[in-house]
């Protein structure tokens, strides 16, 4: 089993910053030491919608809606995750999620709210 708790999220003005962590923690993490985390975000009415990816050997990948603002870091040795946000927008407004593959299984967190005020 695996266990996913995110932090970060709040209320910030447009075009201020976050910082959203990720602590991954489980027996399956003793396991496998290869994995994919990342974050995903959803608005009400949306669909979920990939925010970035990083894989445990430093492979990056963003969604449309991070490019050029947002960038996702990981610390192995802490099992952890962030993502950094930058010049955040109204349309950010989401609860955003913490997700990890490993061993082909699907791992969520509960959820961080982030709102940003126009």
């Amino acid at each position: 089993q695996m266990q996913l708790v995110e932090s970060g999220g709040g209320l910030v003005q447009a075009g201020g910053s976050l910082r959203l962590s990720c602590v991954a923690s489980g027996s399956v993490l003793r396991v496998f030491s290869s994995n994919t985390m990342g974050w995903y975000r959803q608005a009400p009415g949306n669909q979920r919608e990939l925010v970035a990816t990083i894989h445990s050997g430093g492979m990056t990948s963003y969604g449309d809606c991070a490019k050029g603002r947002f960038t996702i870091s990981g610390d192995n040795a802490k099992n952890t995750v962030y993502l950094q946000m930058n010049s955040l927008k109204p349309e950010d407004t989401a609860v955003y999620y913490c997700n990890a593959v490993i061993a082909k299984s699907n791992y969520w967190g509960q959820g961080t709210q982030v709102t940003v005020s126009s």
